[in-house]
């Protein structure tokens, strides 16, 4: 093989018309390859004299998920390994709380054996994205935290449009006190959220009162202490919308706590529809995120910008679903 494989690949791509994974997947004797496919890019090698049983470096993709992999960030995580591998692409993950404290993107271009990057809700500030975007290195960031810079690829989920539903659907119950949850305020979905929930508010003729608003870490424990604020008010809210499932079951503690029965005295309402959405008591009224199909998209954007292409839209919102179950009722 020559020393350059990487010219090689694209070389013969071109040549076939087909994508340089696909290339790579051929030399790699990888399944997933059609076989009029297959046998056009081992005509193209055999012309070329390559030998094209000779390994290739499988191209590497680094995920960084500076998170603990519980239901929602392991819901990305397991789709983006899955889709690499559907591709023929090699994953190295960072993943654990300790990595939002490390400088990881400064020397991703330097290191040899990745080619492109994975970022899922990154800690770093826009400039850091954009220092890594102007050096040339292909990544995608799924869940920005922050807005992401214009000529950065990001995927996202509709979360305004998400928390709009949800205050619909209360405000259709009936609800005109609600008291609001938020993440932290430096989140892009905190902010967007927020903004779809007054939007509904707006529509209704109801402004959120700043003493209905609380934001907080998104835990099962800051959301319990934040809905027992909400709660020892007089008078207290008749819903809380809370920024996910885990926020919306430390509010079910608080409520259990004070003797209100849900949704009778209070009706509360989550966000994400993770597994434990389904199993507290009452079940969650929540708001689906494709978390899956976030990570096979992320990839998809990550192929055509590795095979030097644009990806088809920069900026991609996926459509949230509302999912209503016994945690609302009428006030």
């Amino acid at each position: 093989m020559p020393d350059n494989p990487r010219a090689t690949l694209r070389d013969i791509a071109a040549e076939t018309g087909v994508s340089v994974a696909t290339v790579s997947r051929v030399l790699n004797d990888h399944v997933n390859v059609a076989p009029r496919t297959r046998d056009l890019v081992l005509r193209a090698v055999e012309r070329r004299k390559l030998p094209a049983a000779e390994p290739v470096r499988p191209r590497t993709v680094y995920v960084r998920c500076p998170y603990v992999l519980t239901d929602y960030f392991g819901l990305i995580v397991s789709s983006i390994a899955e889709t690499l591998k559907l591709h023929g692409l090699r994953l190295l993950l960072d993943a654990g709380e300790s990595g939002q404290h490390s400088a990881a993107l400064p020397g991703l271009p330097a290191q040899e054996d990745v080619d492109a990057a994975i970022l899922i809700l990154p800690p770093e500030d826009g400039d850091q994205l954009v220092a890594l975007s102007r050096s040339g290195f292909p990544f995608v960031v799924v869940d920005p935290r922050t807005p992401p810079p214009p000529d950065v690829a990001a995927v996202s989920a509709a979360h305004l449009s998400g928390a709009r539903a949800v205050a619909d659907h209360l405000i259709g119950l009936g609800h005109r006190d609600i008291g609001v949850i938020a993440g932290p305020e430096e989140w892009l979905a905190s902010d967007a959220r927020l903004a779809g929930h007054r939007a509904a508010l707006a529509q209704a003729g109801i402004l959120l009162a700043p003493n209905r608003l609380r934001h907080i870490e998104a835990n099962t424990a800051a959301g319990r202490l934040a809905a027992a604020d909400l709660l020892d008010q007089a008078p207290r809210p008749t819903a809380i919308v809370c920024f996910n499932d885990k926020v919306a079951v430390g509010t079910l503690q608080a409520a259990r706590e004070r003797g209100l029965r849900v949704p009778v005295d209070l009706a509360i309402a989550g966000f994400d529809d993770i597994d434990l959405s389904q199993a507290t008591d009452p079940p969650l009224t929540t708001v689906r995120q494709p978390l899956q199909e976030m990570g096979r998209i992320a990839v998809t954007q990550l192929m055509r910008v590795l095979d030097g292409h644009r990806p088809e839209a920069l900026h991609i919102e996926l459509a949230t679903t509302l999912v209503v179950r016994a945690s609302t009722a009428v006030s």
